[in-house]
């Protein structure tokens, strides 16, 4: 047998749908075990990353059960494909001063993300240590206090950050067009199982 033949191209659309199944149940562990041990305290942020592991997971199914079936679902795959890739190019693309403009706003939305910020970072305020004595941080309860403000600590982590899910979004975008390529072509071959004269 052949690679490229039908039952190649099952095996490897089922294996990527697989891998799919398996990073959409990492990212809803993680997220679930990061609320659990208190580590992220905004329900949004870990509700947004379930979202998207259940997401991952639905479109993972239905690929798997239109690999198992020999059902055409590439179009459902290209779709994901341009959300993610727009999704990547826009981690990647933000400059610095765009990043600090979300960041602020992001930071006067939440007063409990500032403290679990400030905690977590050891520092206080955005752009300058508040004098009124509202910082969760260690640094501040010394004397004198020797904070500074979060905003380069925050800036960089997210800088790193936004560039490492870019490129984790990248990758995986490639591998979906991997996939439409194999659903398309999975779509094009006849089940050697089948009647031989029965067109598709």
């Amino acid at each position: 047998m052949v690679c490229g033949g039908f039952v190649c191209s099952k095996h490897a659309l089922s294996a990527l749908n697989i891998l799919y199944v398996l990073v959409s149940l990492l990212l809803i562990g993680v997220a679930a075990w990061s609320k659990w041990f208190d580590l992220v305290s905004s329900i949004r942020v870990v509700a947004g990353v379930i979202g998207v592991g259940v997401f991952l997971l639905l479109v993972a199914f239905v690929g798997l059960c239109g690999a198992l079936k020999h059902h055409q679902y590439m179009i459902i795959l290209f779709t994901v494909f341009i959300m993610q890739f727009s999704v990547s190019c826009a981690c990647l693309a933000l400059n610095k001063e765009q990043q600090n403009t979300l960041l602020e706003i992001g930071w006067n939305r939440s007063e409990a993300t500032q403290r679990d910020v400030e905690k977590t970072l050891n520092c206080c305020g955005f752009t300058s240590v508040p004098a009124n004595g509202s910082c969760a941080a260690s640094c501040y309860e010394a004397e004198p206090p020797s904070c500074k403000p979060c905003s380069s600590t925050i800036q960089q982590t997210a800088g790193e950050v936004l560039r490492f899910v870019g490129g984790i979004g990248l990758f995986f975008s490639f591998t979906e067009i991997l996939g439409v390529w194999l659903a398309h072509r999975f779509r094009n071959l006849k089940d050697p199982r089948s009647n031989p004269g029965a067109f598709l």
